[in-house]
């Protein structure tokens, strides 16, 4: 359910342009080789550790692997931006800290 959340409210603050290519990378859960690996991993793993229900945590896999692309593809794209918002304003305070240089105080 938190991941649900996140991907809700990553997609507001997500670049415009990238959400479309986020939400279709989830996609790749759904692919013939993917849908038959999930569940059996997530079979085999909850089996073997004590005190889990393999048929609840199976699915709950299922869940995550859909959304995690979606997530990660979305977080990329946020970083990307901040990183080139910094550095603009950055080239912005060195421009007018060279033109304060040779312009002198006015």
């Amino acid at each position: 359910m938190a991941c649900y959340i996140v991907v809700i409210i990553q997609t507001f603050y997500a670049p415009k342009l990238i959400i479309a290519l986020a939400y279709d990378s989830g996609g790749v859960t759904t692919s013939t080789v993917t849908v038959p690996l999930v569940p059996a991993l997530g079979l085999g793993l909850a089996s073997t550790i004590p005190r889990r229900r393999p048929l609840l945590d199976g699915f709950g896999l299922i869940a995550f692997a859909s959304l995690f692309p979606i997530i990660s593809v979305m977080t990329y794209a946020q970083l990307t931006e901040r990183r080139k918002n910094i550095q603009t304003i950055r080239n912005i305070n060195n421009a007018f800290q060279i033109n304060y240089m040779f312009c002198g105080r006015e």
